[in-house]
């Protein structure tokens, strides 16, 4: 088949990927449950203006969104699929739980962008928020859950990368620009753009230093963070709060063992994060990442209150997962001998025995499945076949003693 039925950028999951997904989720889910979050689903289908009236997503990411009138008869509302888990993790706060002075959140869900080509349309996000006053303390607290999870999963060569929009708005901030023209001047900084970095250097000349230094270069942990503070504070005194901040994730991490790496810019769509962001990458992959983001909840309704959250990405991590697998026993197979409705009510119901006394069973759905053990029965025969040996039990109840051990002599 030249084209495939499925649509395009939207990919199925086959039983060896399911495995894989569920000792990822089932990882993850345990991880979050002894952290002391607990598990919420939203709905794939949430109003448009969750998105756009709070200004929570950037217009470029608007336009990948997947929206449609929801129409009653007599009139619509525009709504969305979900394109990402935080915004509508808010919102469920906001509704339910406003009134808890923290809320320790996670779920396992779908999201949903265009994009190009074949690239991925449907992605699965495993994810937490922890909402409420807590950092900095938070803001180790998330990198250190999704450190364990992906330790739990067998990962190793993880490299961690810290950063804070502080630093890039303060550098945007004093260059005056537009926000829409701050946007595309970041997004080339972010891709490497040397007119971008030449363009702040020129409108910023008290600077001194070179600006790629703060913005496009990176370094390892407390000694680049006072590398960057010697050098860049005397011209630029905005950048003291977001580096103190960055600061003290980074020293605490550092004395967890960890070695974060530090970078001026990291993330895109800056404006949506308030406080240090983070992102996980193992094999050219990113596996994950989030931050602080204090300004959303207050932006949904809620009263303003800190949060932050990250999210990991099922679909560049699950080709890097490898499930243990399962010591599984050998089944008893169950043949009727004919097609009558009593002999194939007999082989379920020896099946359903055979489990209740903690035994694996099938019934076999033709005479070539399976093997040995092996119980054929039909017209009030019990054929019971294991080691190459065959032996004719006088009822159900004895086939079953024989194939669970407890009829041996």
């Amino acid at each position: 088949m030249s084209e495939p039925l499925r649509c395009r950028g939207m990919y199925d999951l086959l039983p060896a990927d399911m495995e894989r997904f569920r000792w990822a989720e089932e990882v993850f889910r345990r991880t979050c449950l002894a952290w002391g979050y607990r598990e919420v689903r939203t709905p794939t289908v949430e109003h448009l203006f969750l998105f756009t009236a709070t200004g929570t997503l950037t217009p470029q990411a608007l336009g990948r969104v997947y929206s449609f009138l929801d129409w009653d008869g007599w009139s619509g509302e525009r709504v969305v699929l979900r394109p990402e888990g935080t915004i509508p993790t808010a919102r469920l706060y906001v509704e339910h739980l406003a009134a808890e002075p923290l809320a320790k959140l996670f779920y396992v869900q779908n999201v949903f962008r265009f994009a190009e080509g074949d690239a991925r349309r449907e992605e699965w996000q495993a994810g937490a928020e922890l909402i409420g006053d807590t950092q900095p303390l938070g803001d180790v607290e998330l990198v250190l859950v999704a450190q364990e999870v992906l330790s739990a999963l067998g990962l190793g060569g993880v490299t961690l990368r810290l950063s804070h929009p502080g630093l890039v708005r303060a550098v945007l901030a004093k260059m005056g620009l537009p926000p829409e023209e701050q946007l595309r001047l970041y997004d080339g900084i972010l891709e490497g753009d040397a007119e971008a970095l030449a363009r702040v250097q020129e409108r910023i000349p008290e600077l001194g230093a070179p600006v790629g230094l703060l913005l496009a270069e990176e370094g390892q942990g407390s000694g680049y963070l006072a590398n960057l503070r010697s050098v860049f504070l005397p011209a630029l005194p905005e950048l003291a709060a977001p580096l103190e901040e960055l600061a003290q994730v980074v020293a605490a991490l550092e004395g967890l063992g960890l070695q974060p790496r530090v970078a001026g810019a990291l993330v895109r769509h800056f404006e949506y994060y308030t406080g240090p962001v983070f992102r996980l990458e193992a094999d050219g992959r990113l596996l994950g990442g989030g931050g602080r983001y204090d300004s959303l909840i207050g932006l949904l309704g809620g009263r303003d209150v800190p949060a932050s959250g990250f999210a990991l990405y099922l679909g560049d991590l699950l080709p890097l997962v490898s499930p243990p697998r399962a010591r599984a026993g050998v089944p008893a197979w169950v043949e009727a001998s004919d097609r009558s409705p009593g002999a194939i009510a007999e082989a379920y119901r020896a099946v359903r025995l055979l489990r209740e006394r903690g035994r694996q069973a099938q019934v076999a759905l033709s005479p070539s499945q399976g093997g040995e053990p092996r119980l054929r029965l039909g017209d009030g025969r019990y054929l019971v076949t294991s080691g190459g040996r065959q032996r004719e039990a006088a009822s159900l109840e004895e086939a079953i003693a024989l194939l669970t051990g407890e009829g041996r002599r």
